[in-house]
């Protein structure tokens, strides 16, 4: 890379290096390689050990300057972030001490003259830059906005200001470097893509393995892991016989086996990398680019929580470069299938390497005044890459603030659309008759549900795939691959479907007893089942390994594949031996369970489906002697508030029982899938999501009195009226702290309640002398009903207000309340001692939301007017507006219910007939869906459209909308299919 003439020389880079881990600094060192060979001053600003520079880099134009501006992702452990930890160690870093960072960064790059900033990717660098007069460019595949747009989720109404503080810090660069295997990064205006940045090799692959003493005919694996699992041991036999593994970032205390060598911490890995036969370890831009760049075939461990490893992942695996390894399996030892699997792959990267060299060229020349934006990458661009990427992964907040109009409005730049993704259901017509060509339905009925003959679709695709698969090697996603084993197609499948719910009337009032009012949505869960006899399934290698190990001979196992997890963080498979749910001669606890499911949380999500098994050998006490294969594929999105987990506990417990032939009726189902989520999962929910998907019907609302679960009836929904979804783009969770402490809450509430109405009774009797039954007219009967209350709902509104409301406190320490009550008597929640509850208005929802329900089902079959309509809207309205009391609103939320009270009372609408009546957030709330009710006509789905487009111009997030209904798991029972013409099949 040379300098042209009349270029200032040497030019001088302040260059930021972000605080997470050391890939950013080893791919730093590269591109700052480039710029001081070509003459130039660069000054590293990194918290990373000087090491990293100085063992690629002796030259007195480096200049190392410790300071961490920024925090990255804490993790909790070797394979887990901790995301509210990170986002309060970067408010702690980068927020609080914010305006004298600028101040001290301003002065500072004046100080060196700075003739370009550059990041990777501290945010606060790109405002420092721009507040000194100074140009600066990113170099990067992922950026912290992005990474803690999820990470918001968890933290409540905390920290939400931090996402949209980094976007705007990084809109004053002035563009990006994006290096392959990048995330949506809609903050910057223009975008360069450049090769990989790899760090070039010292050795070859002759002399490393000479300097080791390792002859050419051992196979080497490296173990590249960073900080290795707390009190992990590793053991000889983790290895297959002939094997060495090199271990990066051991301990000096560690002793290893024979088999293992200990690397020395400043070791330049990329020598040892490319003299391996493969690597073994965790997904990161330095383990994944340097993988790819010397055809080493990577076995990679899942971590949770981190949010550019899909897109990492994606990469690797495009270029037939890895290998999954499930977590269990990496710390017990079964490395072998993964290993020899890894032998095989052929990983065909031609992409190019120079991309350190290629960034360098492209930053000399913006130091030196070269402009490189152009109108190719910018605004729609980036914006089309959040919108389809971003948001469709459920990864982006709300807006919480004020958004910046670049951000706002760079989607109308060039007129760019990308489509509305509603919830209408494909047009699956067509194949209704055709389905019948591949399979024979020998029991069941599809009941005209085109979604249903589309899954029968797929099925029958996997099966003519596994033939490719076998015969051809042809490559396809790595679920679709595992699916194709899963079944013998000469035998039986079971079928069944569950359906999601909106949650018209009764939310989170359900735990407390309440009257709720559900529909199941269009969209539903379907569950393939197939029972085999032990040691004729088809295993995967990794399970036929484990198999092996244990020598115990033919035993029922559980294999279950989940459809949609390409771009997640969630794995694709689960395996176990079904013996592992048994302790001793009894199931194993459900604590136990939670245990063995949260181990690895890439796989957590099977625990709704694998937690309906050890649900019925518990409470049913069923024995499961056969091995079971499963397929999950659910329509419902996950994150909505349209009760996505319900749905799969429901299909899977159906589609468990019918294989069985257990007769399990639809309301002890529900009951039974509510213990898999409180018991298993570990979320605190009530049991109307369960309920809805296992006996709501089409077109109906399932009406029931939550104490615990008695159905009342179907309500059917009038013809004028109709009801909608629409999702905020806010990622909603019941197991989320929000939720949960207002459960808290309400119960502390109720136990409060309790205790003064035994006072107050106490009081009574005895300032009285009487007894109870002299005593109807004075209200002991009342007070002694209040005083054994089993749901917060039997309270009356007006009771409420009279006695109780003024004396409960607006909020309670937990510490404070369990001196004095000692229990708040709830078996799914647990009092956190130092937090402080939101007592009053958690207590005083699900009494008046009681009283709205009831009143709402009456008004739904009272005679048909505009009044009827207003008043259903103004009960919703009632509802929303006692969530956001309790804390439980969001920012997306609110704002589609104040679109919906825009729309009913604009001029337009006053004009002629009102369409579009109420609104209120749903089910769990902090995010989610938001449920309008309105006319049943033409003028109000074009409202509901209105209000998506200008959600949008909002936000930059295309709601999806919820319409329609389909029937509950019960209703639609189960298909039991064969394939047709197995007989021809080789």
């Amino acid at each position: 890379m040379g300098v042209e003439d009349g270029r200032k020389h040497p030019l001088v880079f302040a260059y930021y290096v972000t605080g997470h881990g050391f890939g950013h600094a080893t791919r730093v060192v590269e591109v700052v390689r480039h710029l001081i060979n070509a003459g130039h001053d660069v000054h590293v600003v990194t918290g990373a050990p000087d090491f990293v520079f100085t063992t690629e880099i002796q030259s007195p134009r480096l200049f190392l300057r410790k300071v961490l501006l920024d925090c990255g992702a804490v993790q909790a452990d070797a394979l887990t972030v901790d995301r509210l930890a990170s986002l309060e160690k970067y408010s702690e870093t980068a927020v609080v001490p914010r305006d004298s960072i600028l101040e001290t960064e301003v002065e500072w790059l004046n100080s060196i003259k700075a003739d370009l900033v550059v990041s990777d990717v501290v945010p606060v660098a790109c405002r420092a830059a721009a507040n000194a007069g100074i140009r600066s460019v990113c170099v990067t595949n992922f950026s912290w906005d992005f990474i803690y747009a999820e990470y918001v989720m968890a933290a409540g109404i905390h920290h939400r200001s931090i996402v949209w503080q980094i976007a705007e810090d990084y809109s004053h660069c002035e563009f990006l470097i994006r290096l392959p295997g990048y995330c949506p990064m809609p903050a910057y205006r223009d975008v360069i893509d450049v090769p990989l940045v790899v760090r070039r090799l010292h050795k070859s692959r002759k002399q490393v393995r000479e300097e080791l003493g390792i002859g050419e005919d051992v196979k080497v694996v490296i173990l590249n892991f960073g900080g290795q699992p707390a009190g992990w041991k590793l053991k000889e036999e983790y290895l297959p016989s002939g094997w060495l593994c090199l271990v990066c970032g051991a301990s000096n205390s560690q002793d290893l086996p024979p088999n293992f060598i200990k690397l020395a911490k400043d070791v330049y890995t990329p020598d040892l990398i490319a003299a391996s036969d493969c690597m073994l370890g965790k997904i990161g831009y330095g383990t994944v680019s340097e993988a790819l760049a010397y055809k080493l075939p990577f076995v990679f461990v899942r971590r949770d929580y981190f949010n550019e490893e899909p897109f990492l992942r994606n990469m690797l695996e495009q270029y037939q470069g890895g290998v999954e390894m499930i977590r269990r399996d990496l710390l017990t030892g079964h490395w072998r299938p993964y290993l020899e699997r890894a032998l095989t792959l052929r990983p065909c990267y031609e992409g190019g390497s120079n991309g350190g060299e290629v960034a360098a060229r492209i930053l000399q020349d913006t130091a030196s005044g070269k402009s490189y934006i152009s109108n190719k990458l910018s605004g729609s661009r980036r914006l089309r890459d959040a919108i389809v990427l971003g948001y469709q992964l459920q990864r982006m907040p709300g807006r919480d603030l004020w958004i910046p109009d670049w951000y706002a409005n760079a989607e109308t730049e060039l007129g760019l659309r990308t489509g509305s993704p509603t919830a209408e259901m494909r047009d699956d017509s067509f194949l209704m008759d055709s389905y019948q060509e591949d399979f024979e339905v020998l029991h069941g009925d599809l009941l005209g549900l085109p979604d249903t003959v589309s899954f029968l679709k797929s099925l029958a695709k996997l099966d003519a795939a596994y033939d490719t698969v076998k015969n051809t090697g042809k490559r396809e996603i790595r679920e679709r691959i595992a699916a194709t084993a899963l079944f013998d197609w000469e035998e039986d499948i079971f079928v069944t479907r569950a359906p999601g719910r909106l949650d018209v009337m009764g939310g989170i009032a359900d735990y407390s007893g309440s009257l709720v009012l559900q529909m199941p949505i269009r969209e539903a869960c379907h569950v393939a089942i197939q029972k085999i006899h032990p040691g004729k399934e088809r295993l995967w290698k990794h399970a036929q390994a484990r198999k092996l190990a244990k020598g115990d001979g033919p035993t029922p196992v559980l294999q279950i594949v989940s459809f949609g997890s390409e771009l997640s963080n969630r794995g694709p498979t689960f395996d176990m031996d079904l013996s592992d749910f048994w302790d001793g001669e009894q199931p194993m606890s459900y604590e136990k369970a939670r245990n063995y499911f949260a181990q690895d949380p890439s796989q957590r999500w099977a625990a709704f489906v694998a937690g309906t098994i050890l649900v019925l050998m518990k409470e049913l006490g069923i024995r499961f002697e056969n091995s079971i294969s499963m397929l999950v594929s659910s329509a419902v999105p996950e994150g909505k508030g349209v009760s996505s987990s319900a749905a799969i506990e429901v299909a899977s417990m159906s589609a468990i029982a019918a294989v069985h032939g257990l007769k399990i009726p639809p309301r002890e189902l529900a009951l039974l899938c509510q213990k898999v989520e409180n018991h298993v999962v570990g979320a605190p929910c009530g049991v109307m999501d369960q309920m809805t998907s296992a006996c709501g019907e089409s077109t109906k609302l399932l009406a029931m009195v939550c104490q615990p679960a008695e159905v009342l009836g179907l309500v059917d929904i009038p013809s004028h009226i109709r009801f909608w979804g629409i999702d905020s783009g806010i990622r909603h969770s019941v197991g989320g702290t929000d939720y949960g402490s207002v459960r808290v809450g309400a119960f502390m509430g109720r136990r409060i309640i309790k205790y003064i109405a035994s006072t107050l009774l106490s009081q009574s009797l005895s300032a009285n002398g009487m007894t109870p039954e002299d005593v109807e007219e004075d209200g002991v009967e009342l007070l002694e009903s209040e005083a054994l209350l089993d749901y917060l709902c039997n309270l009356s509104p007006h009771r409420y207000e009279a006695l109780y409301s003024k004396v409960l406190p607006e909020t309670l320490l937990g510490e404070t309340f369990v001196e004095k009550y000692a229990d708040h008597n709830d078996p799914v929640t647990v009092i956190d001692m130092k937090r402080n509850y939101g007592l009053r208005a958690a207590a005083r929802h699900p009494i008046y939301e009681n009283f709205r329900v009831k009143a709402f089902k009456a008004l739904l079959t009272s005679a048909t007017s505009d009044d009827q309509l207003t008043a259903l809207g103004e009960l919703m309205y009632q509802c929303h507006f006692s969530y956001s009391a309790c804390e439980l609103g969001s920012d997306g939320t609110d704002r589609l219910v104040q679109l919906v009270q825009e729309m009913q009372h604009s001029k337009m609408s006053k004009s002629v007939e009102g369409t579009l009546y109420g609104a209120k957030i749903t089910g769990g709330g902090s995010g989610g869906t938001v449920c309008v009710v309105g006319r049943n006509c033409i003028r109000s789905s074009e409202q509901i459209f209105e209000i998506q487009q200008k959600y949008k111009s909002a936000t930059g997030y295309l709601p999806i909308i919820f319409e329609g209904s389909s029937p509950g798991a019960g209703k639609f029972g189960h298909l039991r299919i064969r394939r047709r013409n197995t007989s021809n099949k080789n």
